[in-house]
């Protein structure tokens, strides 16, 4: 075994100080074998690409449910199962990254996780039949856990602090941008090919991923070894997470609460989360699969809640918009993906920029403060859009919103694991990827009631100034109807469509409102937040974000 470089936690520390550690070299990582600080920049490019993948996976599926509905004989709401089962066994896993990483071992583990995730996706798109593609989503959304959490709290590990701010933006370009991108690739796959086209596209990508990670990266020296299996937490999480993720994803469909398993779900929810919160917190508790002791670091706690927000703002954002400007504006998927895709552009910008300003020292709390201000105006400008807005008059929202974006999100999981140390920043990355995950999940939710809710209030109060005798709507039912007569309708007929046409210029009115109200309520929810920014520590001078805190 390669001597390790050591600042208080290496081989030398451990040997009671007999021997004098060996000091590491410039820019390496303290604590990490010399062939992975020498091979460092492959092993981030195979995680950004496995990382990519899996935050790909989710928007340009999404994109092709459609088309995958009608060709498999599926009904809307059966065909949504798809992405629903994905989210499902993706979030019951998440929390369990960092305790299955230290049992089977970081390289393992990530491999493992590569190749089911994989597998797993060219299998959907062979499957022939809904039962079929559904069970290899529930397969892959387990798999892709590990992509992002275990490959996140390895680079914090394997690169100095005094590069994490760089490292932390390249990898971020892949989170932020990635879901901005899906829907333009995934509209241009569906409207000139087939939907089984988007589960091939990643064969390249996967091996590339796989080789490197397999060549280059070895196991955490902190990992924990551990022959108890916290059973019991297993279960309590599978059973919490799973029912809160469903009726997250199908209390809409159901009318919530109306609906006996909605209710039943979300007591097994709460019952199991409290009793999972207490038993891993509990002295009984030798190995508990999630360490939640990890958010006594304020940092972290803070990071936690923002990133709640962040994943709300991001996925909610991205949910909303493609259902507004295909639903009333007429868009189609490529013309969505292809008005989303500058947005995704000036995120980049600003991901690129924030990681050039923390690795000089700049405080992340003003580039985060600075960033959600920037977002609120952008949910400003696309909350005042009408029925006869284009494309050009949502562009300008969507590059203030990808700005703003990316303003955000270095800062805050730069900061979210600068004070952690060794295994920590494992359980940290678990819980900080759980909450961003979950935020996208509430934001879809609470915003599909949302729309659906103000529709029919906004509807209520246009139809109540729709009365008899109202002289300005006699007027515009006269002139349609006198239009439809010179081509030919009949009286009555002219008539009775006029007053259709009426009624789908309200609804178009009112659903136009209620999505202008939902993109406040996104800029609303940053505000809510901005407190908790306040809880931030400044990282310590001299070596970036986070310098300072030894492994």
């Amino acid at each position: 075994m390669p001597p390790r470089s050591s600042d208080g936690g290496g081989s030398g520390a451990r040997s009671g100080g007999s021997a004098a550690p060996i000091p590491a070299k410039p820019n390496a990582a303290p604590d990490v074998a010399p062939e992975v600080n020498a091979h460092r920049w492959w092993i981030l490019i195979g995680l950004i690409m496995a990382a990519a993948l899996e935050i790909l996976d989710t928007t340009v599926v999404n994109v092709s449910l459609p088309q995958m509905a009608g060709n498999l004989g599926a009904s809307t709401d059966e065909i949504a199962w798809v992405s629903t089962g994905y989210i499902l066994s993706n979030v019951i896993v998440l929390p369990m990254t960092a305790w299955l990483s230290g049992r089977f071992g970081r390289k393992r583990y990530l491999m493992v996780s590569i190749i089911i995730f994989n597998i797993a996706r060219f299998m959907c798109g062979l499957s022939g039949s809904l039962g079929e593609i559904v069970f290899w989503r529930l397969i892959q959304g387990a798999g892709g856990a590990a992509l992002i959490s275990t490959a996140q709290s390895t680079i914090v590990e394997i690169f100095p602090r005094n590069q994490t701010a760089m490292v932390q933006s390249l990898f971020g370009l892949g989170l932020i941008v990635t879901p901005t991108l899906g829907p333009l690739l995934g509209g241009y796959i569906t409207d000139n090919y087939s939907w089984r086209t988007v589960f091939f596209i990643h064969v390249p990508l996967a091996i590339a991923s796989l080789t490197m990670v397999g060549l280059f990266l070895q196991d955490s020296i902190h990992q924990k070894r551990v022959n108890t299996v916290d059973v019991p937490g297993i279960l309590m999480l599978a059973a919490g997470m799973g029912s809160l993720q469903y009726v997250l994803e199908e209390g809409e469909r159901y009318m919530w609460f109306d609906d006996a398993w909605i209710a039943r779900l979300t007591v097994v929810a709460v019952v199991a989360l409290s009793g999972f919160i207490y038993w891993e917190l509990s002295p009984r508790n030798k190995a508990p699969i999630l360490d939640l002791r990890v958010l006594k670091d304020r940092g972290l706690s803070a990071a936690v809640v923002l990133g709640l927000v962040l994943g709300f703002g991001l996925y909610g954002g991205v949910f909303i918009y493609p259902l507004f400007v295909q639903t009333i504006l007429g868009f189609t998927p490529t013309a969505t993906g292809l008005a989303l895709l500058p947005g995704g552009i000036a995120t980049a910008v600003g991901v690129i920029f924030c990681g050039r300003l923390l690795s000089r020292g700049f405080d992340p709390r003003i580039l985060i403060i600075v960033g959600m201000i920037i977002y609120i105006a952008a949910m400003w400008m696309l909350g005042h859009l009408t029925p006869q807005s284009g494309q050009s008059d949502t562009q300008l929202g969507l590059l203030v919103r990808g700005l703003g974006l990316g303003l955000v999100f270095i800062p805050i999981s730069t900061t979210a694991f600068a004070s952690l140390k060794g295994a920590q920043i494992a359980q940290g990355a678990a819980l900080y990827n759980l909450m961003r995950q979950l935020g996208g999940s509430f934001g879809i939710a609470i915003l599909t009631t949302y729309v659906t809710n103000m529709t029919q209030f906004h509807r209520y109060n246009l139809v109540s100034s729709l009365y008899q005798g109202n002289v300005t709507l006699d007027q515009r039912i006269n002139g349609i109807a006198g239009g439809l007569l010179s081509k030919g309708y009949s009286h009555d007929a002219a008539h009775a469509a006029a007053l259709g046409i009426v009624s789908h210029t309200v609804q178009a009115q009112a659903m136009t409102m209620a999505y202008n109200n939902a993109f406040i309520l996104l800029g609303l929810s940053f505000l809510i937040a901005t407190p908790a920014v306040l809880l931030l520590r400044r990282p310590k001078k001299g070596g970036g974000a986070g310098a300072g805190a030894a492994h």
